[in-house]
């Protein structure tokens, strides 16, 4: 009775701020079992875009890298990056594309959820993928408007005359912002990405940021423009490509970006638009000058010994490791200890059954009628019993 009441009491009794805060830590986390659980999260370690504004402010570098799963979200969490891209680069360097373009929005916010779910303290930005941003939902404008006015030239319009005579107006923002908003939403993302510096993405991007959320810009090499540009070309090579590169990037500082990545044009034109802006430049094949840089996951680690891998892994890119080489060899290893008979050993068949219950196994299997394997587990549970004699002197049961 005394043993039920102090059970009672124990229930009963207020729960303190800390034991509360403790059961609130650990109510998501099982126990230990053959796999890991969640962790806990402190939302207070996020990098931030005050973060940000105050690293460049003082003129520390930023680091960004792209993930595009679970295990190389986790690799930047640890490594402390400040900002974690999703970048459509994951058409080529995981779904094995030589472009960027055929990658879908769907195929995007599966990537943006898996680098949610590991990388806890970068700043998690998501790339618009191409053809999410650039067209629009349309309404009808009824024939007996003018059409000399309607059709006037907008640069944030787009007209087209239907075969019932109608006008239809396009506002290329819509789309850009539904896209943003589902990166967001659906893909846990902080900010989104997007390329190009045309009036009509400008327009898109200036209606993002008004929108609520944050947008990186992106000038130079933009590789969902290679069909414009006839390939993976530098850009600001000559005296009027040099210009429309920082003028670019002026116009999406004032649209509202954060930050604009400058990809592949030569160092002094980066400079220049590092100089001018009041925002955060990422440079990647861009030269020692900007505010931070940016790689490629795959690019950076030398992950990809493979022909397509080689032909598309840009000049400028360091490998900081050969992680591709590391692989293959452990692939191999594997392969051969299979075939031989090596793998699994006895410190890797750590489940065991202990001697009595061998014996009533073999017993129900008989009664069942399944001689051969009945004789199968006993011939096993012999095997297993002499290597480990062999190895640690004396056979363990648990």
């Amino acid at each position: 009775m005394a043993l039920l009441s102090r059970a009672m009491a124990s229930v009963t009794k207020p729960t303190t701020p800390h034991l509360h805060n403790l059961i609130r830590c650990m109510s998501n986390v099982p126990e230990n079992t053959v796999y890991g659980g969640p962790k806990t999260q402190n939302p207070n370690q996020r990098v931030t875009l005050t973060h940000l504004k105050q690293k460049h402010r003082k003129g520390e570098p930023i680091t960004m890298v792209t993930a595009y799963d679970y295990p190389s979200a986790v690799h930047l969490d640890t490594a402390g990056i400040d900002i974690c891209l999703v970048g459509d680069s994951a058409a080529m360097v995981v779904h094995g594309y030589d472009t960027t373009l055929p990658i879908t929005l769907d195929e995007m916010l599966v990537h943006c959820r898996s680098v949610a779910r590991g990388a806890k303290t970068p700043l998690l930005v998501g790339d618009l993928p191409f053809g999410t941003y650039v067209s629009s939902t349309r309404q009808d404008v009824e024939e007996s408007e003018p059409l000399e006015e309607v059709l006037s030239y907008d640069m944030d319009m787009e007209y087209y005359v239907s075969c019932q005579a109608k006008v239809i107006v396009c506002f290329p923002y819509e789309q850009a912002v539904d896209t943003a908003v589902r990166v967001l939403k659906e893909g846990g993302m902080d900010a989104i990405k997007l390329e190009g510096g045309s009036p009509s993405r400008i327009t898109a991007a200036k209606a993002i940021v008004e929108a609520g959320i944050a947008v990186m810009g992106h000038v130079g090499l933009t590789p969902q423009a290679i069909s414009v540009l006839g390939g993976f070309r530098p850009q600001g090579k000559n005296v009027a490509s040099a210009v429309k590169v920082v003028e670019t990037a002026l116009a999406l500082q004032e649209a509202g970006c954060f930050s604009v990545v400058l990809e592949c044009v030569p160092a002094p034109v980066a400079a220049a638009a590092t100089s001018a802006l009041r925002i955060p430049t990422i440079g990647i094949g861009a030269g020692p000058f900007c505010s931070g840089q940016v790689l490629v996951y795959h690019d950076l680690l030398g992950m990809m010994q493979h022909p397509h891998h080689a032909k598309v892994t840009p000049k400028f890119c360091k490998q900081f490791a050969r992680v591709g080489d590391v692989i293959n060899k452990a692939l191999s290893e594997y392969k051969e200890e299979v075939t031989n008979g090596s793998f699994p050993g006895p410190s890797h068949t750590p489940y065991k059954i202990n001697a009595a219950d061998v014996d009533g196994f073999l017993t129900e299997l008989q009664r069942l009628g399944l001689e051969k394997a009945a004789s199968a587990a006993a011939t096993a549970a012999e095997k297993i019993e002499t290597v480990e004699l062999h190895v640690g002197g004396s056979p363990i049961h648990n």
